[in-house]
């Protein structure tokens, strides 16, 4: 097999959550361009549902098969109803776990709400899609699961505590899975970008970004495109012996 062909996703379905915009827009239609039928959830908002719109007609432009799916992770067996509704359109190969919440304020001031929601939409409902989705994986002898990590699993900030928290739970699950799951045909494996220009930090960056940069390498912030080649790799065959794997793309920041 060619190294063009072991990334190739043809035949295979692949849900991206929280992939209206952003970087898990930029991995939803990498993938689709790699021949994968692609899931685009999202949150349910009108706004959230234009967005995902937007992306399944830019892929279906491009001649790829793509369905938006609607989903409030912070409601109850919010990840079970995903898994239904998407594995009644097509079984799910590839698991892309991106959909998050941080709700930054300090540690003192961390309220049971703040903290309830963070840890729904964060860890319940993605355990939820785990549980329902990685099962039927492995019995078909093929699976990729990739969660979006965040440098704040290792760096966490100040008023990111619960979210930074979060995201080292996950990190911690994916290494669990990978060893459950690795003689399966399935792999597990974590991204986590490093500082990433979003529209969520815009703000946060127009104060912090110039001192970050000085503490990247690469000498400058991410870009959501900057995450699309790692994620077809560890999405595709090319990178079937890859598992269990924390990758930080991050300009080199983790290495400072």
């Amino acid at each position: 097999m060619s190294i063009i062909e072991q990334f190739s996703l043809t035949d295979r379905t692949a849900l991206v959550t929280g992939a209206r915009r952003e970087i898990g827009r930029a991995i939803a239609l990498t993938l689709a361009e790699l021949g994968a039928r692609l899931a685009i959830h999202h949150a349910g908002t009108a706004e959230e549902a234009a967005d995902a719109d937007a992306v399944v007609r830019e892929i279906e432009q491009a001649g790829g098969v793509a369905c938006a799916f609607a989903q409030d992770f912070a409601h109850d067996d919010a990840g079970r109803h995903l898994a239904a509704a998407v594995s009644a359109w097509a079984a799910v190969d590839i698991l892309v776990l991106n959909a998050s919440i941080e709700l930054p304020e300090a540690y003192e001031d961390i309220s049971r709400a703040h903290f309830d929601r963070q840890i729904a939409v964060n860890l319940r409902t993605p355990l939820e899609l785990l549980q329902s989705l990685v099962p039927p994986m492995a019995e078909r002898g093929w699976g990729r699961v990739l969660t979006i990590g965040s440098v704040q699993q290792m760096r966490p900030h100040p008023k990111m505590m619960v979210y930074a928290g979060t995201k080292a739970a996950q990190w911690n699950w994916m290494r669990n899975l990978a060893r459950q799951f690795g003689g399966k045909g399935v792999t597990v494996n974590n991204l986590a970008p490093g500082a990433i220009l979003t529209a969520r930090n815009r703000a946060q960056m127009a104060v912090e970004g110039a001192a970050l940069i000085e503490r990247i390498p690469a000498g400058r912030l991410g870009h959501p495109n900057d995450l699309r080649g790692a994620a077809a790799l560890l999405c595709s065959d090319a990178g079937a012996y890859i598992n269990g794997v924390n990758l930080y793309v991050d300009g080199g920041r983790a290495a400072v």
